[in-house]
Formats: structure tokens, C-alpha cells, sequence
């Protein structure tokens, strides 16, 4: 019962993190040209696996993180590649689920625009976290804007 206890003071605990991190981060717009400019890569791309685990991060936290296999439509930046492989904060092991509220999760078969920062290891994260992923609808409009992907493709490349 004891390591139950600790296992969620530890959530709670990240969670209120991750909140204070993300209103502080919500507090900024920045534009696509400036996400272009700092993402070392940007792609249009489909997830095709989403798979969570723990991770323990640098700093010593646990953490839930999802590896997702993206499937690349189209590189707008940087070398081409057809698969690719994301880490996003959150996701959800043995019905134990962390919701990151900067991070935007991703489920299979969801498209967006993305924008990535590679690690060492050839991993991918999202540039300035929730503003690295642009998911995209049916339409090919950016979820919850007007925007259209013929415009962020067409600022993305007029950047390079």
C-alpha cells in the first residue's frame, strides 16, 4: 500500500510540474518561422505505433513517455527519412495514465506537421513541446485553427 502511495504522490507531484511548466510556456506564441528556424527537422507524418513506457529522466523523475513510430508523407526540413521515431511525455502503462498538459499526446493513425529536435540517440522530441506537433484533420487544416497545410508548407519553406 505504502509504494501505491508514493507511486502517486510521484504523478502528482510531476503533474503539478508539468502544469506550472505549461501555463509558463502557453504564456508565448511563437510563430512558424521561428519554430522552422529552431526545429532541425520538420515533416508531415502518420503515427503508426504509439508505445509507453517509464523513463527515468536526467534529473531522476519517472516519468510515462510514448514512443511513437512516425511514418513521413513529406520532410519540409531537414534529411529526408520514411520512418522516424518520437518521444512524447505521457501516455498511459497498466491503466495508470500521465496526461503532460504541454505535451501533445498522439494516437495511431493521426496525421500532423512536426516539428523535432533529434537527441543524441537518433530519438526525436517535439520543439518547444506542445508547439512542436501540429496535428492535422481530415481536411489537411490544422486542429482547432483555419490554418491550412499549403500554408505551413509554404512558410516552413519560405524559411529555409
Amino acid at each position: 500500500m505504502e509504494r501505491r502511495s508514493t507511486l502517486v504522490l510521484q504523478v502528482f507531484a510531476i503533474s503539478l510540474c508539468a502544469t506550472v511548466s505549461a501555463i509558463a510556456a502557453d504564456s508565448r506564441q511563437v510563430d512558424l518561422p521561428t519554430r522552422t528556424r529552431g526545429a532541425s527537422k520538420v515533416v508531415v507524418a502518420k503515427a503508426v505505433s504509439v508505445t509507453s513506457a517509464w523513463r527515468t529522466t536526467e534529473h531522476g523523475d519517472r516519468l510515462i513517455v510514448s514512443d511513437v513510430a512516425l511514418q513521413v508523407e513529406e520532410t519540409l526540413k531537414g534529411t529526408p527519412a520514411s520512418l522516424m521515431w518520437l518521444e512524447v511525455e505521457g501516455g498511459t502503462i497498466d491503466g495508470l495514465t500521465l496526461a503532460v498538459s504541454s505535451q501533445t499526446p498522439m494516437k495511431v493513425g493521426e496525421r500532423a506537421v512536426f516539428f523535432l529536435d533529434e537527441t543524441s540517440s537518433g530519438l526525436h522530441l517535439p520543439h518547444l513541446k506542445g508547439m512542436g506537433i501540429l496535428k492535422l484533420d481530415a481536411n489537411d487544416r490544422i486542429q482547432g485553427s483555419s490554418l491550412r497545410l499549403e500554408e505551413v508548407r509554404r512558410q516552413v519553406l519560405g524559411v529555409r
